[in-house]
Order: structure tokens, then C-alpha cells, then sequence
């Protein structure tokens, strides 16, 4: 580990350290943003950790967003701009996270789709990857009209996301991916570009979207299931899909729409990592290896395509 890296990980410790006897002092957590400070008022805060293997976290390879073990360390020591925004979509409004590159000309926008848990720190933590690869990234939060409690934690109850992200609809999550997309678009850092990429429930999202929005630039899908093999006509945008072998329930979906973008003359890019998990991306350490395999091989795919069809 170099000494740079060293110096990282114990400022980090050393801030988080801070924050927990700050906290049991009786300081109250920084409020969002975006929500009101009273809907925080509502849920205990737990007590401050510092995770043993945060260490271990840091040294991770610079090109990889980190698992979901090194989301909060990565936000923290980011160098780039994030934000918090709130875009209006017709009645509706949706609650953002945005990331800038560093970059001196214009970038693509590019939509990273939560999974059923909601928009965690680990979503936020890869939207930080897409904007160090040169990309202004927008988690959207689709949840936001629900307004899911959070957890102790402050991220949004995994347990009551995954019943209200049942209440809403397709043609809703559509609506409010494209408005958001063009709020994205007319920032003063944007090029009129955008492309998705979601992550299981976002996953199906993304390849969904690239069914609903004939504006979109390029999708990606993370094991995420394919749409209905009759509705890919309306695909316009490239789609690569990135999918772990051992998912059966999910694979089966990839040949009637490998298939049927064949026919169609439409562009569907799939590939499966063998031993790999559904979620491999956020459990990098898990099946033995073969998530973090999955892992180095995906995300550059996915740089590459965004790249390709976002700015090429």
C-alpha cells in the first residue's frame, strides 16, 4: 500500500472517528439537503462505526466503482463535485444525486438507475465512478414521490423501498428517467446526450427505458431481466448487457431478446460472466472471486459503450 493511500485511509478513519463521538455527544447529523431536517427527526440515528476492513477498502483500483462495502469511503474522499438537486417533472418532482467529471469541455449525462433498495450510497458511490470516466452522472431517486422512510443508517428503508418501488408504474418511472434526462441535458456542463444504465431492478429499468424513450443515447443493463420480446421494436438505442452466470432466473430472458434485436436489426450486446452472482457489481467479494472477475470485465465494457455511442 503506498503512502499516499496510507494517508487517505487514516484521514478518513480519523473523520469518521470525529463524526461518532460528535454524535454521541449529542450533535445531530447534517440534514439533506433536498428533504426537510423534521423527516429526519423521525428515525434514531445509529451509533457511528468505523468498519474494521475500511482499511482494506481504500487501495481498492481506481477505475472500478467500489462494492458496497467501500461506498461511504469513496463518497467521502471523492475529489469531484456532487450535488443534491430536486428537478421538477410535470406535478412531480424527483429527488437527485449529481456528480460532475473534471473535464474542460462538455460531457454526456449519463442516469444510474437505483435497484428495488432505493437510492443507497453505493448507487451514489458508482454514480462517482461514471463522473471520474468523464461523465455528469444522475442517481434519480424514483422513490421520491413515495417519500420512504429512512433506516438507521440514513439511507432509505431496504425493507419499505421494496414494497412502495411495487406502487409505481412503468409509464411514471419513464416520465420522470426522461425528465430528468432533459433537466441533465440543459445544464451549462452538458452535451444534449444522455445514456442509462441500472443495476437489477434498474437494471430492467434501463433496457425498459431504452423501449419507452426513442431520444436515448446508448443503454446498459446489469442483470437486469429483458423487456417483453413484442415491445423491442420501439428500441432505438444500443443496448449492452451485463449479466452474472449463475442467475439463471434472469438469464433466461437474454435469448428471446437477443433474438428478437437480431431480427429487428437492432443493436444488443450480451455478455455473462461465468460464476458470477446477480449483483456481482455490488458484492465484489462474493462467489469466490468470480464477482470481482465480473467486475474488472464489465465496468470498462461499460465506459467503452458509453463512450462510443455517447461521444463518439
Amino acid at each position: 500500500m503506498s503512502t499516499r493511500n496510507l494517508a487517505i485511509g487514516a484521514s478518513i478513519v480519523a473523520a469518521l472517528l470525529v463524526g461518532a463521538l460528535a454524535y454521541r455527544a449529542g450533535a445531530a447529523p447534517a440534514a439533506d439537503p433536498v428533504r426537510p431536517a423534521d423527516e429526519h427527526a423521525a428515525h434514531a440515528a445509529a451509533e457511528l462505526a468505523v468498519p474494521a476492513a475500511l482499511a482494506m477498502t481504500l487501495p481498492q483500483d481506481p477505475g472500478l466503482p467500489p462494492g458496497a462495502e467501500g461506498a461511504n469511503a469513496r463518497i467521502a474522499s471523492s475529489p469531484r463535485h456532487g450535488e443534491w438537486a430536486m428537478v421538477k417533472v410535470g406535478a412531480d418532482s424527483i429527488r437527485v444525486w449529481v456528480v460532475y467529471p473534471e473535464r474542460s469541455d462538455k460531457a454526456p449525462v449519463v442516469l444510474v438507475v437505483h435497484e428495488i433498495f432505493g437510492l443507497s450510497n453505493w448507487v451514489r458511490a458508482v454514480a462517482d465512478q461514471l463522473a471520474a470516466d468523464g461523465f455528469i452522472a444522475i442517481a434519480p431517486d424514483l422513490l421520491t414521490m413515495k417519500n420512504p422512510p429512512l433506516a438507521a443508517d440514513g439511507e432509505v428503508d431496504a425493507t419499505a423501498a421494496r414494497t412502495l418501488i411495487r406502487e409505481i408504474t412503468s409509464p411514471d418511472v419513464n416520465r420522470w428517467l426522461s425528465g430528468v434526462a432533459d433537466w441533465g441535458m440543459k445544464l451549462p456542463a452538458a452535451l444534449p446526450k444522455y445514456g442509462i444504465v441500472g443495476y437489477c431492478w434498474g437494471g430492467s429499468t434501463s433496457f425498459a427505458h431504452a423501449v419507452a424513450a426513442p431520444g436515448l443515447g446508448a443503454s446498459v443493463v446489469y442483470y437486469g431481466s429483458s423487456p417483453a420480446t413484442e415491445s423491442l421494436s420501439a428500441v432505438r438505442a444500443p443496448v449492452l448487457g451485463l449479466y452474472g452466470g449463475a442467475d439463471a432466473r434472469v438469464n433466461a430472458t437474454i435469448p428471446p431478446a437477443d433474438s428478437a434485436m437480431k431480427r429487428l436489426g437492432r443493436t444488443y450486446e450480451p455478455h455473462i460472466f461465468e460464476g458470477a452472482g446477480h449483483g456481482f457489481l455490488r458484492q465484489q467479494d462474493g462467489q469466490n472471486g468470480a464477482n470481482m472477475a465480473a467486475t474488472r470485465q464489465a465496468w470498462p465494457l461499460t465506459v467503452q459503450w458509453f463512450r462510443k455511442y455517447l461521444e463518439g
